[in-house]
């Protein structure tokens, strides 16, 4: 039994270096961790303050998407709501299937999405292939929510997740708010929309890469436990699988 509990000790201490300790000593340690975790809450929320007071764009320009209902514009999308939420999805026209780290973060959308109309807030996917392609995707993965198609507009190449044959050719784009190396002809991100009693629509706010993270439940659980989220630091998500494709 002694040999047992030994071994227990050592795995325990290579998965996390630090010592094991008297519960008095880990309460130390735990009320430590909470003053600082207690600050990180102040800044999140003193960082959200500063997002609201962004200023915003007006958009003169007419987006049209293909939807389950037909033609819609971006006021359209809306639905009777102020406030507009669309995640630019990773599927390209011709992919046989959505990116899989976009088939992670779209895994969450549909339990956020019970809540979002209850606060003014309607949430749309929107990629640029034609819904012919999404529609088969979204029934695979057992999804709910509204996805619509830019594949006839601008509007992914306007937001800067998409690039165009030219982009591909000079090797650089911009993404994420600088000029970085091409990686694909589609990227991930989300945009941010108002529309006032009037009708104006305002681009009000838009995050990529590692911006996204705020959408992944997954990786908030992850982040509580021991090993945390265990990935390779050279590339973040090359555990993820579409979450049929997961072999138990």
């Amino acid at each position: 039994m002694k040999i047992e509990t030994m071994e227990a000790k050592t795995e325990l201490s290579e998965m996390n270096p630090s010592k094991i300790v008297s519960k008095a000593e880990w309460l130390v340690a735990r009320k430590d961790l909470l003053t600082r975790e207690k600050e990180l809450t102040r800044l999140r929320d003193e960082l959200s303050r500063h997002r609201r007071e962004l200023p915003w764009v007006k958009i003169d320009k007419e987006y049209v998407f293909d939807g389950p209902d037909g033609r819609e514009t971006l006021a359209d999308l809306f639905d009777g709501h102020s406030q507009l939420m669309v995640y630019h999805f990773m599927l390209g026209p011709g992919w046989e299937e959505g990116c899989k780290s976009c088939s992670y973060l779209a895994d969450h959308f549909d339990g956020a999405n019970w809540h979002l109309p209850h606060r003014d807030v309607t949430f749309v996917v929107v990629s640029r292939a034609p819904l012919s392609e999404i529609e088969p995707f979204k029934k695979r993965m057992g999804w709910r929510f509204k996805w619509v198609s830019s594949h006839r507009s601008d509007f992914n190449f306007d937001y800067r997740v998409s690039f165009t044959k030219d982009e591909e050719a000079n090797g650089k784009v911009n993404y994420n708010y600088e000029t970085t190396k091409f990686r694909d002809d589609e990227m991930p991100g989300l945009s941010v929309f108002y529309k006032n009693e009037d009708g104006d629509i305002f681009h009000t706010y838009s995050t990529y890469a590692r911006g996204l993270e705020n959408l992944v439940g997954t990786y908030s659980f992850l982040d509580l436990v021991p090993k945390g989220r265990d990935e390779n630091s050279d590339s973040t998500m090359d555990w993820v699988r579409r979450h049929d494709d997961y072999h138990v």
